[in-house]
């Protein structure tokens, strides 16, 4: 998977790089601005490589997300589901003035932007703003930190005042309201430490990018990349401006600026509004604090009509100019507060950028709406409503955020690189190209996915989430359940339309295809973004993923953990919209049984998740994954019969029997007294860790069904096996 995470930027930092003095202990830090001599380049020249510059990503699940960088540049723009766009828009920025009284300076709140390559007819964007220096190899101007869902600049160095931002959206374990709002806090803290006053401003400038965000490729066809895998086009819209206008807005103790574009009927993806927003006069309750707001100003020249009367003292041109835009003018709008602070004194501000882009579509022309709309509505015009519950709320969301994370921020016998990397790596839920849809009857949470990754666009890979799945479970198990039952609708499912395998591809075998999907088979995936997701799976075709020998053990088991581990109780209900699903699976999986052993067999080509590895025969991966299932679907079969009264003796003397007949096999075949073969007729000495997974699974501090006391190896007929 493509760098993103924290950790492993942060294994780029070691011992003195780390900059001192961040507010946020157990965060990834990187000096503001600082480059990478060396950062890490993808495998595959047909992979996506954004480079190291990722910061946290702001914005609730599913609801579109955008993210600012260690050196303050907005750059990366996750707001069509599914999709990635990576790019800095420079009028999208922060800034701040700062005067004693004798002397004066400005600065924009990042380092200076480059020219885009792709439009060398711009030149160099906004040439009369000062931007901020970036830190070097002998002075650091700041210091950015991340502990997702928190993250926090602090500028040092070049300002008198002291000068901080904390910035954050409200992702809430169990809550499954706020976690999907569309909008970023950005918490600002202004001290002076002088013995003189200090006027400030602070600026924010935004650019109106509605009807951006989606796919201008009718066709998003489907091709492989040079690894083997399917990729379709993605082209948004990405400076559109047909229809657009901005307008002040004011609201109780909300003082703003709307940025809205042209609509459709039905609203289309893409459609809807920003929202800048900052508290009132009154609400900021600091005597003399004054806001300015320029409804439009051209993001496209040199930035001089707002930049020169700012960074002359502090003010920006007040306008409510709301007219709309021709195609191709660039509409942007800013506001700035200014205000004294005497000696000693500090003032928090909070600002808001809300969103509300409720519809997200798919190249089939299939749409959903976003989670928040439960909330929020669907019409596109509730941006201002967002911002102001935000302003209304952002203190104890962000107390919230603290207490949740506190037990592991206290756990001194862990490493605090592992720390960081348990709340760091929660990123992905974000910007994974998460889809989160309304409720419904049926899904009263929303059907929710993220991507394999953005190479692999594909949602839920179910060998995948075998491992990764867990945080989701822990923080937010309706979430997780809510995957695992769009699985048990899929698994009965048939669409034999042909397709080529991509490994063959690679093995220089030519054309082999295979049906899309086999009913009874349980699919690798949930689908992805320019299809249908959740209802088109199986979209990945590296593989005939058809026969795969893991896929149905992998399913049942992470139904069982479910039941069994949700912090919100056990859920019988859902145990049982699983249940028939569990026995198909197990049912197709054991027609792989070649030699009647009780075992399924491998094929010979890869066909489980490690799919450019060939296994022959019986394996151990595949092998002590379907004991472990086995295991798990007597334990579900005796639970719903006790507790629901569904007979389920016919499955439980099935799996029994397969059950007995396995686990006298697996070490007759595999284990060879010392250590067991990774299969049973290839006849390879390697073996890998995780072709013990299914014995991991057995040995989860989940349930009662598992025990283990000492034998040789791990064998099966070491277990007891209680019910």
């Amino acid at each position: 998977m493509p760098p993103f995470g924290f950790s492993a930027l942060a294994s780029r930092l070691r011992g003195g790089d780390q900059p001192q003095g961040s507010r946020l202990p157990c965060s990834w830090q990187r000096p503001f601005g600082l480059g990478w001599e060396k950062p890490y380049t993808v495998r595959y020249a047909s992979n996506l490589d954004d480079g190291p510059n990722h910061g946290a990503p702001l914005g609730g699940f599913g609801a579109g997300c955008i993210g600012r960088g260690p050196d303050g540049r907005f750059n990366l723009w996750h707001l069509d589901g599914g999709e990635h766009w990576f790019g800095d828009i420079p009028d999208c920025q922060f800034g701040l003035y700062e005067s004693d009284g004798t002397s004066s300076r400005a600065h924009a709140l990042a380092v200076k932007p480059t020219a885009d390559a792709s439009r060398p007819e711009v030149g160099e964007p906004l040439t009369a703003w000062s931007w901020y220096p970036a830190s070097d190899a002998q002075q650091s101007t700041g210091t950015y930190a991340a502990r997702y869902p928190l993250s926090s600049t602090e500028y040092t160095g070049v300002f008198q005042a002291a000068v901080r931002c904390e910035a954050f959206s409200p992702i809430l374990p169990g809550d499954y309201q706020r976690t999907s709002y569309p909008l970023a806090l950005f918490v600002w803290t202004l001290h002076n430490p002088t013995e003189q006053p200090l006027t400030v401003s602070l600026l924010l400038s935004w650019r109106n990018t509605v009807g951006w965000f989606t796919n201008t490729d009718p066709t998003a066809a489907v091709k492989f990349r040079d690894d083997g895998s399917p990729e379709h086009n993605y082209v948004p819209a990405i400076g559109r401006g047909q229809g657009q206008r901005n307008r002040q807005v004011q609201a109780p103790g909300l003082k703003g600026i709307v940025l809205e574009g042209g609509r459709s009927e039905p609203l289309a993806e893409g459609q809807g509004q920003w929202c800048l927003a900052l508290p009132d006069e009154a609400a900021l309750a600091h005597a003399g604090v004054e806001i300015f707001r320029c409804s439009r100003w051209d993001g496209s020249g040199d930035g001089a009509e707002i930049w020169t009367p700012f960074a002359a003292d502090g003010s920006i041109p007040e306008s409510d100019n709301d007219r709309r835009s021709s195609d191709h003018e660039s509409a942007s709008a800013a506001l700035a507060v200014r205000l004294t602070l005497a000696p000693g004194q500090s003032l928090e501000i909070p600002v808001v950028i809300a969103w509300d882009l409720p519809v997200t579509s798919f190249a089939t022309g299939t749409r959903s709406l976003r989670r928040y709309t439960d909330f929020h509505g669907s019409s596109g015009d509730n941006a201002v409503a967002i911002a102001a519950e935000a302003l209304r709320d952002w203190r104890s969301w962000r107390s919230a955020i603290e207490a949740w994370q506190a037990p592991v921020l206290e756990r001194s016998d862990l490493p605090e690189a592992l720390r960081m990397a348990l709340l760091n790596e929660l990123y992905d839920l974000a910007s994974g190209g998460s889809l989160w849809t309304a409720g419904s009857p049926q899904d009263p949470v929303g059907r929710f996915g993220v991507l394999e990754c953005l190479d692999y666009a594909w949602y839920e890979s179910l060998d995948v989430r075998l491992y990764g799945s867990f945080a989701l479970l822990q923080l937010w198990p309706e979430l997780d359940k809510a995957v695992l039952r769009d699985f048990a609708r899929a698994i009965p499912a048939a669409d034999p339309t042909p397709r080529p395998i991509g490994w063959y591809f690679t093995q220089g075998r030519g054309r082999v295809e295979a049906p899309r999907k086999v009913a009874g088979a349980t699919p690798h995936d949930l689908g992805a973004p320019n299809e249908r997701p959740f209802d088109a799976t199986n979209y990945t075709a590296y593989q005939d993923c058809n026969l795969w020998k893991d896929l149905a053990s992998d399913f049942v088991l992470q139904v069982w953990r479910s039941f069994r581990l949700s912090p919100s109780g056990a859920d019988l209900r859902f145990l049982a919209d699983c249940w028939p699903a569990a026995v198909t699976a197990l049912r197709y999986l054991k027609q792989f049984d070649a030699n009647d052993d009780g075992l399924p067999d491998n094929g010979g080509a890869p066909d489980q998740t490690f799919d450019d590895w060939p296994l022959q025969g019986v394996s151990a991966y595949c092998g002590a994954l379907w004991i472990a299932a086995l295991e798990a679907a007597l334990a579900m079969g005796q639970q719903l019969q006790l507790e629901l009264g569904l007979d389920t003796s016919a499955e439980q003397r099935e799996f029994g029997g397969w059950l007995e007949q396995s686990r006298a096999n697996f070490d007759r075949l595999l284990w060879n007294g010392e250590y067991y073969n990774i299969d049973a007729d290839s006849g390879t000495p390697v073996v890998m860790a995780d072709q013990l997974c299914g014995d991991f699974y057995a040995r989860l501090p989940l349930c009662w069904w598992a025990r283990c006391r000492a034998g040789p190896g791990f064998g099966w007929h070491s277990f007891t096996w209680r019910f």
